[in-house]
């Protein structure tokens, strides 16, 4: 299988009742964990690129493994770019092959953010790739992107309408509650809210900050309507977990193995939860 867009594999979720994970991916360790879960567990996969990645120059460099891997991989791939922060950045990933971007409109007034999708729109579709927009805003700090927390930070159900008039994108991404890191206690998600942008949604939405949910609250956010779900900061912790609890051995490979293995159990699990007990 190669290379294919977001709005592919979202079908494909919406058809089985079931999420994609978007994994954020910040070297070629982390990538080979991944497509070695996904592979074994025949799921499609995202593979994000996000903004710390793309500040420390490695845009290019890791869309080209993740590439050259989907070329050999019997699974659908999508390569995503993360919290788009400005239409150069989108024109950026789209010419280093990202099949899938997100334009971060959400800061924005609503009709900036529309104007801004659009206009994203318009760039991804002659590159042949998938947008995913935000409204409402996604609590916590991860890559230095954060919000206020003393605006309201819930999407409006009567913006999800709007948005959906005015343009037409593959994914959205809505604040419920949900924050980027690891929560201080347990989710508060509005589960209520959800539903109700579910009803009046016309594209699957999209749950960012995936890292710490509990599983029953991550199956309940798929069975209303929740499309693909991120997780980055448990990929990066499980990752500097494994390489610490071997990096006293000083052999570079067996350190970056231990890595790995981490990484892959975390993948693993995460897809298996994902599926929400879909069948074939």
């Amino acid at each position: 299988m190669s290379l294919c867009t977001l709005k592919e594999v979202l079908s494909y979720a919406k058809d089985k009742k079931a999420a994609i994970p978007a994994f954020n991916i910040d070297n070629m360790e982390i990538i080979q964990s991944i497509f070695k879960a996904s592979e074994e567990e025949e799921y499609p996969v995202i593979l994000a690129v996000g903004q710390a990645a793309i500040r420390d120059g490695r845009m290019a460099l890791l869309a080209a493994a993740a590439r050259a891997f989907a070329e050999k991989s019997p699974i659908p791939v999508v390569i995503h770019l993360d919290h788009g922060q400005s239409l150069e950045q989108v024109r950026m990933a789209l010419d280093c092959g990202f099949t899938s971007v997100m334009i971060d409109g959400s800061k924005l007034p609503f009709g900036k953010n529309v104007r801004i999708s659009e206009e994203t729109l318009k760039l991804a579709k002659a590159a042949g790739a998938s947008v995913e927009a935000e409204l409402g805003c996604i609590l916590g700090v991860e890559d230095d992107i954060s919000h206020d927390d003393n605006k309201p930070f819930l999407v409006r159900t009567e913006d999800v309408k709007a948005f959906n008039e005015a343009v037409t994108v593959d994914a959205l991404a809505v604040g419920i509650g949900n924050a980027h890191g690891i929560y201080k206690g347990l989710p508060n998600l509005d589960f209520e809210r959800l539903s109700e942008v579910n009803d009046i949604s016309k594209v699957p939405l999209v749950l960012h900050g995936g890292s710490g949910i509990p599983a029953d609250m991550i199956q309940k956010a798929i069975s209303l309507g929740i499309r693909k779900i991120n997780v980055a900061t448990e990929i990066r912790l499980a990752y500097v977990k494994g390489i610490t609890g071997a990096v006293e051995c000083g052999d570079f490979y067996p350190i970056a193995n231990a890595g790995k293995a981490e990484v892959y159990d975390l993948v693993k699990g995460k897809i298996q939860l994902f599926k929400n007990g879909m069948v074939k």
